[in-house]
């Protein structure tokens, strides 16, 4: 099993509200966390840009990522959103099995 971290950055805490909660209730991450405002720069259409967001941290497993870049995507406002795994190399093994646990779909608790 692996676990990753995957991050996207979105416009508004309410859109980032709707969409964090959408897929914990699918079980596509086990949490997802919402830091901001942040200020972000980027190259966008041939212009440099600067925007408030709001960076959004989920946590899941590599057996659930592919599903979930799909949702993050489809939910996200942006043509092009950031969505970012990067693995989870180690961890407190109580918090990873609880990764394992809150993803797995067809989990109770």
């Amino acid at each position: 099993m692996g676990y990753l971290q995957v991050i996207t950055s979105i416009d508004s805490p309410d859109a980032a509200d709707r969409i964090g909660r959408a897929l914990v209730e699918r079980r596509l991450v086990a949490c997802f966390q919402v830091v901001g405002p942040i200020r972000s720069t980027y190259r966008w259409n041939g212009e440099i840009e600067q925007s408030e967001e709001w960076l959004c941290l989920a946590k899941t497993t590599s057996e659930r990522v592919a599903e979930l870049i799909v949702e993050i995507t489809a939910a996200h406002p942006y043509e092009t959103p950031e969505v970012i795994a990067t693995p989870i190399v180690s961890g407190h093994t109580d918090y990873l099995d609880w990764i394992t646990a809150e993803t797995a779909p067809q989990a109770t608790t």
